[in-house]
């Protein structure tokens, strides 16, 4: 019902609609952990013998998708996966000599793909969506999939990928162009101290090829490069250093702006996340299984988006009546 209302919302709405998507956790504290099952496995201490201890964390994973419009406001939530993990299969357990051989069906990482489509087809215009997402979702199976559908993208890139001839990577050719422009932003530091940042901007559209184990599976793909780095960080501040990959073509610099301005939207599915477990306290249950979690999560999904939408919709919307 919530996906269906989210579809209505998204049908009157103009312009083109952001679709965020982030991976949530969501930990507990049981004597019998098994029937939730586990998340990842930390580090404890040092054991015998110079070993790490290690535990494992009970609890459960949401990969949501949060549609949103350019102006900030929430429109519901268009797709949602929850898993817990029994096994923990690190790289070297594989077997190969490159994970990126792996297919991507036997990945976790097939959730971001599964979103896209799962919201995709609930919205029936692809056109009018553009998936959002961070330095995780950067993967090619991804920008393929997404042409596929005919839908658009702007993620935050994590891979130097070869690119061109394939005798050089996308940061050799972005390297060699001259700053196109200059955007001022307002930014905080950690604690909470706002400053201006000057970014001196970059953009080019790019052959950008697959990873070495898939070229059989996939072809390349002429995608936009934007590069966004603060000029002259202040002594103890981390300096803005973006790299953004997309599907649109890029011809100016207020094109640019734009989309490094969808991108900054991407950290309202934190707030979303925030909202879940301070504000209805997601992780305070003392729900014994999986189901019965993921059932409880759900609801409060959906009480947390309601919170979200009233709180900025009386931002974006403030003389609007109560109606």
């Amino acid at each position: 019902g919530h996906f269906q209302a989210t579809r209505e919302r998204f049908a009157k709405a103009e312009g083109p609609i952001l679709v965020l998507q982030d991976t949530s956790e969501f930990s507990y504290q049981r004597e019998k952990p098994e029937p939730i099952g586990f998340t990842r496995r930390v580090k404890t201490g040092n054991g015998g013998y110079g070993k790490p201890e290690t535990r494992t964390v009970c609890g459960i994973l949401m990969h949501s998708s949060l549609a949103m419009t350019t102006e900030g406001l929430p429109l519901g939530l268009a797709a949602i996966k929850f898993w817990t993990r029994k096994k923990f299969v690190g790289r070297h357990a594989l077997n190969k000599p490159n994970p990126t051989r792996v297919p991507i069906e036997s990945k976790e990482s097939i959730r971001w793909l599964e979103n896209i489509r799962q919201s995709t087809t609930l919205f029936e215009d692809p056109d009018r969506c553009v998936h959002i997402g961070d330095r995780e979702s950067d993967i090619y199976e991804l920008f393929c999939e997404a042409q596929k559908l005919g839908t658009h993208f702007v993620v935050r890139a994590c891979v130097d990928r070869m690119a061109g001839d394939g005798h050089h990577t996308i940061a050799d050719e972005m390297s060699d162009i001259r700053v196109k422009g200059l955007h001022r932003v307002e930014t905080r530091d950690k604690k909470g101290k706002v400053r201006e940042a000057v970014l001196e901007l970059k953009y080019r559209r790019i052959q950008v090829l697959p990873p070495w184990g898939k070229y059989k599976r996939y072809s390349p793909l002429s995608l936009t490069i934007i590069h966004a780095q603060e000029r002259d960080t202040p002594d103890g501040c981390e300096g803005i250093d973006w790299k953004l990959i997309t599907d649109f073509q890029i011809s100016s610099k207020a094109e640019a702006i734009e989309k490094l301005s969808w991108y900054a939207l991407r950290w309202k599915i934190e707030v979303f996340h925030n909202i879940l477990k301070t504000g209805c306290k997601a992780e305070e249950s003392k729900l014994r299984t999986a189901e019965r979690l993921v059932n409880l999560i759900a609801t409060f999904c959906i009480m947390s988006w309601r919170v979200f939408w009233m709180t900025m919709i009386n931002r974006s919307a403030a003389d609007a009546p109560p109606k």
